[in-house]
């Protein structure tokens, strides 16, 4: 079986699954409008088509046989670059996954997807294996004979492994150098990374690094596929989530230290890019929930 033959959607797996599998085949323009970003390690392999993706303070014009890594709550979004249809798979690895593995094995597996660039560059044999490991995953999906899910799993850790060998050769190939107009939007939006607590106003920050508003409002959205609003409130956001986790400060509190000057718009927020409210989400990550 051919990737044409295959159904255009073809999904694998619950939330809660140590791997998960996506395949799409999309007709026309498409852009992420939500998930933008997850718990779990994210590989992204395009069969056809191009994609701009940005990945943490990055952004990349992806094309067919290019493989992205995103780590654990990375925030990512891929949006259309002009150009309609595209094939794409992803694997979903979530932290059980690794922690199947002995330590220096998973350190191994774990590497590819916290180097600098979310782009892995694969030479031509690379490419052709990842394809023909991939390909071998989904035709199981797709025929799910007796034992599948093993095959399934044995095909997922084959690919780690030639990423991870892939990865530690990429150091020796040639770059492509980024464009100023990108280098500026990134180190803007490592700028928001660092400094979301504090207030964050378009006007001030096209002042900082000198760029018109008009000229930054524009580019940030074509370089990173996000407003400018919606990036400050998704990393806002972010941190909160993660205050809920990792502390009992009240809601009123984290909603303060991620940045929020306005509890109203803090909830609304929350809800609309979280799906549950701060309380509902921390009760959900936590049984029992915490006294707020």
């Amino acid at each position: 079986m051919q990737l044409q033959q295959l159904p255009d959607l073809l999904h694998y797996g619950e939330s809660k699954d140590p791997v998960r599998v996506e395949f799409d085949r999309r007709i026309g323009y498409f852009s992420m409008l939500q998930n933008h970003y997850h718990a779990s390690c994210e590989l992204y392999y395009l069969f056809s088509g191009e994609r701009n993706y940005f990945v943490k303070d990055s952004a990349y014009r992806i094309r067919a046989g290019d493989l992205v890594l995103i780590d654990s709550n990375a925030v990512h979004k891929s949006t259309d670059s002009g150009i309609p249809d595209h094939e794409r798979v992803v694997l979903y690895f979530s932290a059980a996954y690794f922690d199947e593995y002995p330590p220096e094995e998973r350190a191994l597996l774990r590497k590819p997807f916290t180097r600098g660039s979310a782009l892995l560059p694969l030479n031509l044999q690379e490419k052709l294996r990842a394809e023909e490991l991939l390909l071998s995953l989904l035709r199981e999906l797709h025929d799910r004979p007796p034992g599948y899910r093993l095959h399934v799993r044995h095909m997922a850790g084959e690919l780690l492994l030639l990423v991870a060998r892939a990865s530690g050769k990429s150091d020796l190939r040639p770059r492509l150098q980024p464009t100023p107009v990108r280098l500026k939007i990134a180190e803007i939006v490592r700028h928001i990374n660092q400094h979301f607590a504090e207030p964050l106003e378009l006007d001030e920050l096209a002042r900082r690094f000198y760029i018109s508003r008009s000229h930054l409002s524009r580019t940030f959205k074509e370089v990173t596929g996000f407003g400018f609003a919606e990036y400050v409130n998704l990393t806002r956001v972010r941190e909160a989530q993660r205050l809920l986790r990792e502390t009992r400060h009240s809601v009123t509190l984290v909603s303060e230290l991620a940045g929020f000057d306005n509890f109203s718009h803090f909830g609304k927020m929350f809800k609309r890019l979280s799906g549950a409210s701060p309380r509902e989400y921390r009760n959900m990550d936590r049984p029992g929930g915490a006294a707020d």
